[in-house]
Parts: structure tokens; sequence; C-alpha cells
């Protein structure tokens, strides 16, 4: 057990897209990742989602939340009578951004990650320092977004961050971070390339690594990042194989004409932090003109349907299901079962390849520009490493396969070592060597 008044004492946060870690530093240069008691088992992991639901006290109604497992946990026991609210990290920098309606009250970002931080510490157990030393939050190098606004979305963190109390607050690139971490498993100097695949970016660190007896292990040399990870394969997944049962390419009439439904609702649908935010008044109202007027109102229908019983986490798992097993194999089904969409397909691992082809050549763009930024050309990567749930999706591993081979790419800690690696540069004598911003 770590003891967490030990001087120096440093918390690593990596508030996740899909999920959140935490590590704490020993206060002797090393780290230990906080765990979760939930479902009689432990967990490094806390699932970066909300839940709102609604008690009566008396005459007056309550609006409670939950955060986490915890919130997975109310939702599935009362899916219609809650709200059910994960990947709102995607939103963090988009200035059209300006509040989520839950049961008639409005929350602003800032407000929604102060609530799930609130749970996320109560959940700690008292883990969690009151008032921490130091406090080094991971960050994207680009945030998700179009139109991404990284000053908007670094004051929206400090805002919420600040309920931690540390006395020192950085922002620490996310795969400098993971590159602390692989940094203890390498014996002699190396420059490395880290590849973090989170839920909404993908980011890229080039490091000096120096001997294990230097002053100072890591030296950042460049990086660069992408708006585009798990969430953007996920939507592809959406894209091909659902939204084509609820109306997308259909048509409406509007006087004496037929339009295409404007397409802005299934992107909106295909991605899971703006699906949450669609079962409001004015949304619903809207589809429903719409099927009233549609050719054929079936697909809208069943959007509808499927928005009000708030069936996007089965979806989304059913989703995450069929990405896990074409990791795995060649093929693999994808099975879904609600307001009236019934799925059972066979998915060939080459055709979800095929999908996510524009995907991974971003990504590889973004590789480039970080090799370019560090003024390292590729045949001087001496180890390549990769983290982050979708480094596990064969064709990413590939791509630096192919590029670096097969002897210089290491993987591991895909969930966990971006809060390990910020737990460690915590401990360093200045933050403000590490911090990006």
């Amino acid at each position: 057990m770590t003891d967490i008044s030990a001087p120096g004492r440093a918390i690593g946060l990596d508030f996740g897209t899909t999920n959140s870690v935490v590590a704490l530093g020993d206060g002797r240069g090393g780290a230990d990742l906080l765990s979760f008691a939930h479902g009689g088992a432990a967990t490094d992991t806390f699932r970066s989602a909300l839940c709102f639901w609604t008690d009566e006290e008396g005459a007056r109604t309550q609006l409670r939340h939950e955060a986490g497992p915890w919130a997975i946990d109310e939702y599935l026991a009362f899916p219609q009578d809650s709200r059910f609210i994960q990947s709102f990290k995607s939103v963090a920098a988009s200035p059209i951004f300006e509040h989520a309606t839950v049961f008639e009250k409005r929350y602003r970002f800032e407000e929604l990650l102060d609530l799930f931080l609130g749970k996320l510490i109560a959940h700690a157990g008292g883990a969690i320092p009151a008032a921490p030393e130091r406090l080094v939050i991971g960050r994207p190098v680009r945030f998700a977004g179009a139109r991404a606004d990284e000053a908007l979305a670094l004051d929206r963190y400090g805002r919420a961050f600040a309920r931690l109390g540390a006395r020192e607050i950085a922002y620490v690139y996310e795969p400098l971070a993971a590159a602390f971490s692989f940094a203890r498993r390498l014996t002699e100097e190396a420059t490395i390339l880290v590849a973090d695949f989170g839920g909404g970016t993908s980011d890229f660190s080039v490091v000096r690594v120096n001997p294990p007896s230097s002053r100072v292990r890591c030296v950042p040399l460049g990086h660069a990042g992408v708006g585009i990870a798990g969430d953007r394969f996920d939507y592809r997944i959406v894209d091909h194989l659902v939204l084509p049962l609820l109306g997308k390419g259909g048509r409406y009439r509007s006087f004496d004409k037929q339009l295409e439904i404007p397409r802005g609702y299934f992107a909106d649908f295909a991605d899971w932090s703006r699906l949450a935010l669609m079962r409001n008044r004015r949304t619903l109202e809207e589809l429903r003109r719409l099927a009233k007027s549609a050719v054929d109102p079936t697909g809208i229908e069943r959007m509808i349907r499927l928005i009000e019983l708030e069936l996007g986490l089965p979806l989304y798992d059913a989703v995450g299901a069929l990405k896990r097993a074409l990791s795995v194999d060649e093929v693999a089904r994808f099975r879904f079962s609600g307001g009236g969409v019934e799925l059972d397909e066979p998915v060939v691992r080459a055709a979800f390849e095929a999908w996510i082809a524009p995907d991974l050549a971003e990504m590889a763009g973004a590789v480039d520009r970080a090799l370019v930024a560090a003024g390292t050309a590729s045949g001087a990567i001496d180890r390549v490493f990769l983290t982050g749930g979708s480094s596990l999706v064969p064709a990413v591993r590939r791509m630096f396969v192919d590029r670096f081979g097969e002897d210089r790419v290491a993987s591991g800690g895909e969930l966990t070592s971006i809060a390990h690696g910020l737990a460690l540069v915590g401990q360093e004598d200045d933050l403000a060597d590490w911090a990006a911003a």
C-alpha cells in the first residue's frame, strides 16, 4: 500500500474518452495504479461515463447522478428512466458545444467533468489526497473535433480539475507520459516513437531515452496528433451496418419535391458523444416530423425508438465486441437487437479494414509529422511503443510493423501506461520541462 502522505506526492490522471485511470507517485520515483472496488472485483480503469436519474423526495424532485462502472449499473437497472452520457471528452474543445440538457437541466462541459471527478474521488475511498502536491493531467497533442479550440478545452479542464485542490497542476502530452512508463523497460539509450491510440484522438511523440543512470531520462523531440481514433472506427461500423436500417439515404417530401433526409442526424447517431445528446425534445420532434413526411418512414421510426429507449449503450457494446473479435479472428459476427433493429451479420476483417483505411492514412500522416517535428528519420527510431485500446487492431499494428519492422515494435499497458507515466512525470524536479500548456 502506497503512503499517500509521502513527501512530493504526485497524482497522474488520464481522463480518457472511454476510460479514465489514476496513478499515485510513491515519492521515490515509482508509481502505483489506483484500483476501484466494483462488483466484488478490483479494476484499474474507471469508465468515463455519467448516468442521471430523478428521485422523488416529498414534494421535490432530486436529480441524482453516478459515474464510472456505477453509472453503467444505474443505466442497466433503469434504462428508460435514466440518461447515460459517455465519451463527453470528445466535446471538450468544441466551440459549438454549449451544454447538454439532462432532464431539463443544462450542464456545461466543465460541469459534467466536475460531477465525474467528484464521483471518481468518492469511489477512490480516500486514496486520493484532498490537496495533492502535484496533479499531472494527460492531454492529447490535438484535441478531437473538426474545429477544435485548444485554449477552450484547457480552460474547461482547468475549471473542473481545480476541485482536486492541487498546489501545482500541469498538462502533459499523453504519448510523452507513455514514454516515461515505457522507458522503465529500457536498459540503454534509445530514440523511441510512442503511438497512443485513444477513443477520440491518436497522438505520437518522438522521445530520446537516456540511460537509467542519467539525471534526465526522457527528452521530448517532437509531437503530432490527429482527431481520429477508436471512436472513428466505431463510427465506420455503425455507418456500414446500422445506419442503412435507420433511414440513411432515404428521402422525404417537401411540398412538391423529394429531398434526402439530412445527413446530420446520421452523423450524430454514429458518434457516441453526440448520440448521447440526441434524447431531447427538439431533436425528437424534428425526427417525428421527418418520419411523417418520409417516403419510407420505417428507418426514421427505428432511430426514434433507439433514442427514446436509450439503446445507445448496448448498441456500442455490440460495436466494441465486434471490434475486439476482429482483432483476434478473420471473421466475426455483429449482433444487436433492440428498438426494431435486428442484426446478426458476419463481418470479415478485410471489410472492416477497408472501412477504416482513410482513417489509417490520416494516422500515418500524423506519424510523418511527428518525425518531421523531431527532425528524425524513420531509420533512426530504435523502438516503437504502441499503447491505447485501438493499438490492438491488427491493421493499426501492421502500419508500424511494415514501416519499422516487427523487432522494433512493442506494446503493453494499453489502458494504464499513460496514467503510470503521468505519475512518474509528477516526480520530476520541474514540471515546466514537461508541461504542454
